[in-house]
């Protein structure tokens, strides 16, 4: 008996009730045949007609944008934004609900990663539950927070500036993205015509007035001149290398954290909300309490944002490590801790430079990985240097939870976790655990 041909689904519609949050910023749904969906642009509790948009008879799972609701949870709201919805900016994942609800699902995601991926209920994890907003975030009932100081333009055929579809190449042209923050507003990307260029990021820093935009000519395109509605330096990435170079204006920008000012330079990470270095800063330093002769470790340290804040706080015999593999990146944390003797930067991959330094142990240590986590050969190895404590900071749930079940293998437990709300209206989140050895108890 042959098997009945694969057809794909794309365009199906389907009534659905969905059921909880996914991480990714989709609702789980099931069709009739219990085909599993996850769905964009809905709710938990919800009814709805769902769309296919990825996915065949054989796939075992379907994607889908909620392009109807019969049923709306009460958490529902208008998306303020006109680029929101289906088939549109693929940026945001949470315009349709109230804020409240948009932690609350972030806070559910977290949970059931920890469950899943660390066999951790959140009060094992020293967790509350709750989805901390920033400070500034805490608006009145319809105000959207705009808090994104580095935006990506993609330049449309036509030489539009907008933002890409959801998981697609295609651009949603756009005359103004709500959840930019002002300076990057008020450079008007949006209002220009970019001919022969492929993608404008604009960037604003919050610790001073530094503005930036980085153009990606098209193949063979040739540089505009870049005018804009406020003074800002240009960049070009180019096409051969992929390098950042300076065409006017510094080749860096200038924040500010913890009191002390962090040069970035072109290219280089810097927490993208205004408030994200601080609040992070301040969770990380309340979880690890330096004395003054601590030694710490600072791994995918950046531009030294947790290696200047722990070696501002130690004395003559304490010292700091950070590792960072971004060459650009060791350059400026080595500028920004010049005036901190006991903080040395090494570059280089964090699996490989750290068995290199001959580290046996030290009294702290800090890993703010990329979004796959530090993984299990890294983890193994921290867990072996007997600190007191260890900050991770994470900004994706999932990676994080598969790491603190490697530390637990390690002899490592969960202290306290926080999670922090600094990607509003998307379904990104921020998290800080604090570990310290099992044995020592709750």
């Amino acid at each position: 008996m042959q098997n009945e041909p694969t057809s794909s689904l794309v365009g199906e519609e389907y009534e659905v009730e969905v059921g909880p949050v996914a991480h990714g910023g989709h609702c789980i749904a099931r069709t009739a045949e219990n085909q599993v969906l996850f769905v964009r642009h809905t709710l938990p509790g919800e009814k709805i007609i769902a769309k296919v948009t990825d996915g065949d008879t054989d796939s075992r799972f379907l994607r889908a944008d909620a392009v109807r609701i019969i049923e709306p949870s009460k958490d529902r709201v208008e998306a303020p934004c006109p680029y929101a919805g289906p088939g549109m900016c693929g940026g945001c994942d949470w315009q349709h609900a109230k804020p409240g609800a948009q932690r609350r699902l972030k806070g559910e995601v977290i949970a059931e990663q920890l469950q899943r991926l660390a066999g951790l209920t959140p009060e094992e994890a020293g967790w509350d539950g709750t989805v901390m907003p920033a400070d500034g975030d805490k608006l009145p009932a319809g105000e959207v927070p705009a808090w994104r100081t580095r935006v990506q333009y993609a330049i449309d055929a036509e030489g539009r500036a907008g933002l890409r579809k959801h998981r697609s190449h295609d651009v949603q042209p756009i005359d103004h993205c709500l959840i930019a923050a002002p300076g990057v507003s008020e450079l008007g990307v949006e209002k220009r015509e970019w001919p022969q260029i492929a993608a404008v990021e604009a960037i604003t820093a919050t610790g001073s007035n530094d503005r930036q935009v980085i153009l990606t000519p098209k193949p063979g395109g040739r540089l505009p001149l870049v005018e804009l509605d406020k003074p800002v330096s240009v960049l070009r990435v180019d096409e051969k290398d992929g390098g950042v170079h300076r065409v006017h204006g510094r080749a860096f920008v200038r924040e500010r954290a913890d009191d002390r000012t962090y040069r970035v330079g072109s290219g280089g990470f810097w927490q993208v909300h205004p408030q994200a270095a601080n609040t992070l800063v301040r969770a990380v330093m309340q979880g690890l309490l330096p004395r003054k002769n601590d030694t710490a470790l600072d791994l995918y340290c950046g531009v030294g944002l947790f290696a200047g804040a722990i070696g501002q706080r130690l004395g003559e015999k304490g010292a700091v490590l950070g590792i960072e593999s971004g060459k650009r990146a060791v350059e400026d944390a080595r500028h920004n801790l010049k005036d901190l003797d006991r903080v040395r930067i090494e570059h280089g991959k964090v699996d490989q430079v750290l068995p290199r330094t001959g580290i046996t142990e030290c009294d702290l240590i800090v890993l703010d990985p990329p979004r796959a986590g530090a993984g299990k050969q890294v983890v193994k190895h921290l867990s072996g240097l007997g600190a007191r404590k260890i900050a991770y900071v994470a900004c994706d749930p999932a990676a994080l939870a598969r790491d603190l079940a490697y530390f637990r293998e390690g002899g490592y437990r969960v202290r306290t976790l926080r999670a922090f709300d600094l990607f509003p209206m998307t379904h990104h989140v921020e998290c800080v655990a604090i570990l310290e050895p099992a044995e020592k108890g709750r």
